[in-house]
């Protein structure tokens, strides 16, 4: 049996990556709206191709198994993306609304986990509140807050993404015993 360790390094092009990341997370949250709707007409043409190249797909397999699996999914998704295409307003509030149901789930299960972890208690709590009030928050402001949530969401990610990148720059796993400098045991 084969082990592998972590192995941490950052360089200058890291520093570099994380700070242009920074500012495109901070671009983004100052225009959520325009991020908003450039992610889900990015969605949509994603959506679109994977569908195409699912058809094209199921049609290399006619006559095996598992067409009408790779045809059917393919056919979904071609449909899937037309839509998020074709109704943008609408496909921003869908993602949204899973958003915010996601939300209140992770936040519930989050809560009855707080009740039956008696050493992780308050942490459990502080953040099944905070995603369960999230959550009710997005759901009782569903239109609204699908003009912003995605925004704010992708320019969160982005800016942490940055500030991560260059504090701990990249980290891979390497085979054990290789000699690496700066090789962290996990």
């Amino acid at each position: 049996m084969s082990s592998s360790l972590l192995e941490r390094r950052r360089t200058g092009w890291d520093l570099v990556l994380g700070a242009l990341l920074v500012i495109g997370g901070l671009v983004i949250l100052g225009h959520a709206v325009w991020a908003t709707a450039v992610s889900v007409l990015f969605l949509g043409w994603i959506l679109l191709l994977v569908g195409v190249v699912g058809l094209v797909g199921a049609f290399f397999r006619i006559g095996k198994g598992g067409f009408w699996v790779s045809a059917l999914s393919g056919g979904l998704l071609l449909v899937l993306g037309g839509v998020c295409l074709r109704n943008p307003e609408v496909a921003a509030v869908t993602l949204t609304l899973v958003a915010g149901a996601l939300f209140l789930a992770t936040g519930i299960v989050r809560l009855a986990a707080s009740a039956q972890e008696p050493e992780y208690r308050w942490p459990l709590l502080i953040a099944g509140v905070v995603s369960t009030l999230l959550g009710l928050v997005v759901l009782f402001n569903l239109v609204s807050a699908s003009y912003v949530l995605l925004g704010v969401i992708l320019g969160i990610e982005t800016l942490f993404d940055g500030i991560a990148m260059m504090l701990v720059g990249r980290v891979r796993v390497s085979p054990a015993g290789m000699g690496h400098p700066g090789v962290v045991a996990p």
